[in-house]
């Protein structure tokens, strides 16, 4: 049913029950698996001459950051004997980011996780999977925390 899975990471811990969940649909299914992180290449657009971080340092940073969730998460598919790939993508938001890699892969689902957030802790942090859901035209299963 599923040829291409697609599984945006982020580290945390709802990512890794995102991870778990399609390992099992991976392996049912015998689909291929792309692990995607998604970054920000130009965070200090528009916030002016003061910022703690240079681009080369923020971007060095942030690259560690996604291969760490990277590998940890490709470790996890390997030891399933599921073939996977890793990427890096770029988006000013990760709900954009995710699309633009879903075309580019062709993948038919993506798993991915939800931390949940309600009320006031949404309306200021946002839901990444809620854009998701309105940016895509493919299946997607949300694992909740």
């Amino acid at each position: 049913m599923f040829k291409h899975i697609l599984v945006p990471v982020d580290g945390s811990a709802t990512s890794d029950n995102a991870v778990d969940k399609a390992v099992g649909l991976a392996k049912t299914f015998g689909a291929q698996v792309t692990v995607l992180y998604v970054i920000d290449p130009y965070p200090f657009t528009g916030v002016g001459a003061d910022f703690a971080y240079g681009q080369a340092q923020y971007l060095s940073a942030a690259t560690a950051e996604a291969n760490l969730a990277l590998d940890e998460a490709k470790k996890i598919f390997e030891a399933a004997q599921v073939p996977v790939t890793t990427l890096v993508g770029e988006g000013h938001a990760v709900h954009d980011g995710i699309a633009r890699v879903l075309e580019s892969v062709d993948a038919d689902l993506i798993v991915m996780g939800s931390h949940g957030r309600r009320g006031l802790e949404k309306l200021m942090l946002g839901s990444v999977t809620q854009r998701v859901l309105g940016v895509v035209h493919v299946p997607v299963l949300v694992v909740r925390d």
